[in-house]
C-alpha cells in the first residue's frame, strides 16, 4: 500500500489552503470592481457562484491545516493583496480579461490537483476524494469562463502567460514556506 510522505502531505495542504484563499481574493477583487466601477450583473452573479464554491474549498483546507497542525504559508498577506489586485485589475480591463483570469488560474489548478492526486497514497483516501471533487469544480469554473468570453487571442495571450506563470510561481513558493 502506497503511503503519503509527511513532507509531501504538509506541502499539499499548505499550498491548497493558500490557493483556495487566493481564489477567494481574486473573486473579491473582481466583485469590488463590479460593485464600484463596472456594471455587469450577469458577470457578478457568475463570479459570486464560483466564489461560493471556492469558499467551501477554502473552509475544508482551513480545517485541515488546523487539524493537522500545519503552518500556513508565511506569504498569505502578500497573496491576499496580489489576489485582490489581480481580480480587480482584470475586471477593470474588461469582461474577457476577468474571465480569462479565472480560466488561466483554473488551467494551472487542474494540473496542480492532478499532480497532487498522483502523489497521495492510499492512507489519504478522504483527502484524495475532496481534491478530486474540487478539481472537477475548478474545471467547471474554467469551462464557464470560456463560455462567458475568456480568450487567449491577441493581447489576452500575454495576460494568460503572466497569470499562469505567476500562479505556478505562487504554488512552488507556497509549498515550501
Amino acid at each position: 500500500m502506497k503511503t503519503t510522505n509527511k513532507k509531501t502531505l504538509e506541502e499539499i495542504i499548505r499550498v491548497d489552503h493558500a490557493g483556495e484563499r487566493g481564489a477567494l481574493k481574486i473573486y473579491e477583487g473582481q466583485l469590488l470592481a463590479l460593485s464600484t466601477f463596472k456594471n455587469n450583473e450577469k458577470l457578478k452573479k457568475i463570479i459570486e457562484g464560483m466564489k461560493e464554491q471556492e469558499n467551501k474549498h477554502f473552509e475544508f483546507f482551513d480545517k485541515e491545516i488546523q487539524k493537522r497542525k500545519i503552518k500556513p504559508t508565511v506569504l498569505l498577506p502578500l497573496w491576499d493583496l496580489l489576489g485582490v489586485a489581480l481580480g480587480f485589475g482584470t475586471t477593470m480591463i474588461d469582461e474577457k480579461a476577468a474571465m480569462l483570469c479565472t480560466a488561466s488560474v483554473e488551467e494551472v489548478i487542474d494540473n496542480h490537483y492532478k499532480n497532487q492526486l498522483d502523489k497521495l497514497g492510499e492512507d489519504e483516501k478522504e483527502l484524495k476524494k475532496k481534491i478530486s471533487k474540487f478539481r472537477d469544480e475548478e474545471i467547471e469554473h474554467k469551462n464557464t469562463a470560456y463560455d462567458e468570453g475568456a480568450t487567449k487571442t491577441g493581447a489576452y495571450s500575454i495576460l494568460n502567460g503572466i497569470i499562469q506563470k505567476s500562479s505556478k510561481m505562487a504554488i512552488k513558493i507556497s509549498e515550501k514556506i
